[in-house]
C-alpha cells in the first residue's frame, strides 16, 4: 500500500496585513468625520456668600417654583402643570420686573423635569438660580 502525502503544508498562514491596513484606513476615516458636540451642563454650584456690607439694599423680589419629591410643581405657592411653569412664571414677571427667579427641587424629583425647566428658562433669556432640597 502507498501512503498518500499531503502536498500541501499542514502549517498554512494568512497574511493579515491587507486586514490590518483596512482597519487602520476605517480608523482613521471615522476619526477625520466624527463630529463632536458641544454640550453645556447645568452648573449646580452655590454662589458665594455675600459680603458682610452695612449698606442695606432693598431685596429685589423673588418668584420661587417649587417640585416635590412626586414631581408635583407650583410657582409661588400655586399647584401649576409642570409644563405650564415658564408661562406662570412670565406672568408673574409683569407684576415683579426684575425678580429672582428660584428653582427649588426636591432631590426625589426626576432630574429630566429640572432639566427641562432650567432649559425653557435659559431658551426664554430668564436667569434663573436652582436649590435641591433635601428629604428631612
Amino acid at each position: 500500500m502507498r501512503r498518500r502525502r499531503n502536498k500541501q503544508s499542514d502549517d498554512a498562514e494568512v497574511d493579515m496585513t491587507p486586514m490590518l491596513d483596512i482597519v487602520f484606513i476605517m480608523l482613521i476615516f471615522f476619526i477625520v468625520t466624527a463630529t463632536f458636540l458641544d454640550e453645556k451642563g447645568v452648573d449646580l454650584t452655590q454662589p458665594p456668600p455675600p459680603p458682610d456690607d452695612d449698606t442695606p439694599t432693598k431685596p429685589r423680589p423673588a418668584i420661587t417654583i417649587y417640585v416635590d419629591n412626586q414631581n408635583v410643581c407650583s410657582v409661588d405657592g400655586n399647584q401649576t402643570e409642570c409644563d405650564r411653569v415658564s408661562l406662570s412664571v412670565e406672568r408673574l414677571l409683569a407684576d415683579k420686573p426684575g425678580a429672582n427667579i428660584i428653582l427649588r427641587v426636591n432631590e426625589s424629583a426626576r432630574h429630566g423635569l429640572l432639566v427641562t425647566l432650567k432649559d425653557e428658562f435659559d431658551t426664554k433669556g430668564l436667569g434663573s438660580k436652582i436649590e435641591i432640597v433635601r428629604n428631612s
